[in-house]
C-alpha cells in the first residue's frame, strides 16, 4: 500500500477584479497558506508524497515574487512533490518551470513531470505524468501518456493528468477531453491505479472505483464550484483506492437572494448579513427583488456600503435582480422643498414613475436626495 496525497489547482498570482487591494492580498496570501496546510496534512496523514494536477501558478507570466514564495513554501513540504503543468502554465517556450527564478531555487523535494516517463518515488511506487505543453493540446494526454505504459507486478502507478473528463464536458468534440472509458479500461488492465486530476475546481468523484478524482482547488475561485477547498488522502492498493478529504480552504464565495417589499424584510436581510461570519475572507454576491420606497431603497444602499467594508467583498448582481424603487409621498413629506428645489423634484417622480429609458436615474437622483436630506436632518 502507498498513502499520498492529491491536490491541484493552487493558481498562485491569481487576481479577481471584484477584491479591492486589501482584500486582494489576503486572498493572495490564502493560496500560499494553503501550501503550508497541505505540508501539516502531508505530514500528520503520513503520506509519502504529494502530486499537485496542474495549474501551479496562475499564468507563465507569473512575477518573480510570486514564483519565490512558492518555491520557499514547497520547501516546507516534508515529502516529494510532483508538479503537473496544465492549461494555465504550460510547459512551453515561456514556461514558469525554466524560469530562472524558479530553476534557482526550486527545492530538492520538487519534481516537474515534464515528460511521461515514470518517476519512482521508492520501490514499488511511480508518479507518472500527463502534463500540457500548450494551450490546446490535441488529444487525450492521459490516453498518451498511458499508451506505453505496461503493467508491473508489485508497482503501483498513480496517473497525473489535467483537463475536463468527457463524461462532465459540455465540449466533449474537443480532442482533448479525457475519455473516462479509455482511463477506466487503463486502471483495469494495471497500466496505472489512480488518477489523479485537476482542472475541474470542484471536488469530483469521477467514476465508482473511487479511482478518478478530481480534488477540486484548496481555495474557492468562483460562485459555481461545489465544495471547493479540499485535498485528497489516498490510500492506494492493487486492489482498491480510499480517498479521504481534508477541508483546508478558509475563503467561500456566497450568494445571498433577498426578497424586499417592506421594512420587516429590510430587517431581516440586515440581521441575515450580520450573522455571516468571516466576513473578511467571503466575497458576497446579492441577487434581490422586490419593490421599495426610496427611503427604505436608500436604506438598503447604506446597508450595502456598510458591509462593503466588512466582508472581502460584497455587490448586487445587478443582472439577476430585479428590484423596483417605487416614490412615495411619504419620501418627500419631510423634505420642506420649494421652489425650483420643489419643482425639480417633481419632474424627477414623473419621470422615475414613466418607465422610460431614463427612470432608472431619476430614481437614483431622487433616492440621493432623499438621504442627504435625511442626513442634513441628522
Amino acid at each position: 500500500m502507498v498513502r499520498f496525497l492529491h491536490t491541484s489547482d493552487w493558481q498562485l498570482g491569481m487576481t479577481r477584479r471584484f477584491l479591492d487591494e486589501d482584500a486582494q492580498a489576503r486572498f493572495t496570501a490564502a493560496r500560499f497558506e494553503a501550501i503550508t496546510e497541505i505540508a501539516r496534512v502531508a505530514t500528520s496523514e503520513r503520506c509519502e508524497f504529494v502530486v499537485v494536477a496542474g495549474d501551479v501558478f496562475e499564468t507563465n507570466q507569473i512575477d518573480r515574487r510570486t514564483v519565490l514564495r512558492a518555491c520557499e513554501r514547497l520547501g516546507e513540504i516534508a515529502v516529494p512533490v510532483f508538479l503537473l503543468p496544465g492549461n494555465h502554465d504550460p510547459l512551453d517556450a515561456g514556461s514558469v518551470f525554466n524560469s530562472p527564478a524558479f530553476l534557482a531555487k526550486m527545492p530538492a523535494n520538487v519534481v516537474v513531470l515534464t515528460d511521461t516517463s515514470p518517476r519512482i518515488v521508492r520501490a514499488g511506487v511511480e508518479v507518472v505524468g500527463a502534463p500540457w505543453t500548450s494551450k490546446r493540446p490535441l488529444q487525450d494526454l492521459v490516453a498518451a501518456a498511458s499508451a506505453s505504459l505496461e503493467p508491473r507486478v508489485g508497482t503501483l502507478r498513480v496517473m497525473v493528468g489535467h483537463g475536463a473528463a468527457d463524461t462532465l464536458s459540455p465540449d466533449r468534440d474537443n480532442p482533448a477531453v479525457i475519455r473516462v472509458d479509455d482511463a477506466t479500461e487503463a486502471l483495469r488492465a494495471g497500466r496505472y491505479h489512480y488518477l489523479a486530476l485537476g482542472d475541474r475546481h470542484s471536488l469530483t468523484r469521477v467514476d465508482d472505483s473511487d479511482r478518478i478524482w478530481y480534488a477540486g482547488s484548496p481555495v474557492v475561485t468562483d460562485f459555481d464550484e461545489v465544495d471547493p477547498g479540499h485535498v485528497l488522502v489516498v490510500d492506494l492498493t492493487e486492489q482498491a483506492a480510499t480517498v479521504t478529504a481534508h477541508q483546508i480552504g478558509t475563503w467561500r464565495f456566497l450568494s445571498e437572494n433577498g426578497d424586499l417589499n417592506n421594512d420587516a424584510d429590510l430587517d431581516a436581510f440586515e440581521r441575515l448579513l450580520i450573522d455571516v461570519d468571516a466576513k473578511d475572507r467571503t466575497v458576497l454576491r446579492l441577487v434581490l427583488r422586490g419593490a421599495l420606497s426610496l427611503r427604505q431603497h436608500g436604506r438598503l444602499n447604506e446597508l450595502i456600503e456598510h458591509q462593503r467594508d466588512l466582508f472581502a467583498s460584497a455587490e448586487l448582481w445587478t443582472r439577476h435582480s430585479n428590484l423596483v424603487v417605487v416614490p412615495e409621498d411619504t419620501d418627500f413629506a419631510d423634505l420642506e422643498l420649494s421652489g425650483f428645489a420643489e419643482s425639480a423634484v417633481a419632474r424627477l417622480r414623473v419621470q422615475a414613475e414613466s418607465g422610460g429609458e431614463q427612470a432608472a436615474t431619476a430614481r437614483d437622483a431622487l433616492a440621493l436626495l432623499v438621504r442627504l436630506a435625511a442626513g442634513s436632518r441628522a
